[in-house]
């Protein structure tokens, strides 16, 4: 049997603070599954050349994939309603170029 999904793993850590009193986090480790090639995607991005840097292109790819899969597997909340057509035309304008 095929997997349904890519498991990848993110880890976030803060490495400097804006303002030195705010509260210091441990790192947060993750394993999670996605449907698409993360990694083919930040690399299309990145060749598309749509933001300012490059950077921002994988980091805009990365958070595409975390929230749409999120939302795909609470297609029935209704925190979603709204924006799920809006989201639909911006998926299909990312694709489209």
């Amino acid at each position: 049997m095929m997997k349904k999904a890519n498991t990848y793993k993110l880890r976030l850590e803060l490495l400097e603070l804006l303002r030195p009193d705010d509260t210091i986090y441990e790192p947060i480790e993750l394993e999670f599954g996605n449907h698409d090639n993360i990694f083919a995607i930040i690399e299309k991005m990145k060749k598309r050349n749509r933001f300012k840097t490059e950077q921002d292109s994988v980091e805009f790819a990365i958070g595409l994939k975390l929230f749409s899969e999120v939302m795909l597997k609470n297609k029935d909340n209704p925190l979603f309603e709204d924006f799920r057509p809006a989201f639909g035309e911006l998926m299909k304008k990312i694709k489209s170029s």
